[in-house]
Parts: structure tokens; sequence; C-alpha cells
């Protein structure tokens, strides 16, 4: 699993096995993990996020979707 992104406490990812889902990244910080689409950056999954934290790490997803978006096509392919 890649990791693609460090910013502050939180570590954002993708798996190697996951190439037929849309691009997405993983967000983890400690014990919370969530997932958000990335053409999107809407929440697909969370675990343990409240919601000013989710709204925060939407902003840092936001301020490197493109990047993300690269390492995933670079990954994964079109």
């Amino acid at each position: 699993m890649p990791t693609i992104l460090r910013h502050g406490p939180y570590r954002v990812y993708f798996f190697s096995h996951e190439p037929h889902e849309p691009p997405h990244v993983h967000v983890d910080r400690n014990d919370s993990s969530a997932k958000f689409w990335l053409e999107s950056l809407r929440l697909a999954r969370n675990r343990g996020f409240g919601p000013k934290e989710l709204r925060q790490i939407g902003m840092i997803l936001e301020q490197y979707r493109l990047e993300l978006l690269e390492a995933w096509y670079g990954y994964h392919g079109h």
C-alpha cells in the first residue's frame, strides 16, 4: 500500500490491489481511518474521525488532489 502523502498527523495512501475501483485514497491517523473518492472528494467511509476533522482532511485532499490523482493513475494506469 503506497503512501503518497504525509500531512501533519495524516497518512494518505491507496491499496495496490484496488485497480477496479474509482480513484480514491485512504487517510489514517492513529486508530481512525477514512476513504475519499478523488474525483468528487466525497467521503466514502469513515471510522473514527469527527465532522470537523473530516472537513480538515477534505481541505488537505483538495489542496493535493491533482498530485493524488497523478499518483493513482501512475500506479494503476488509466
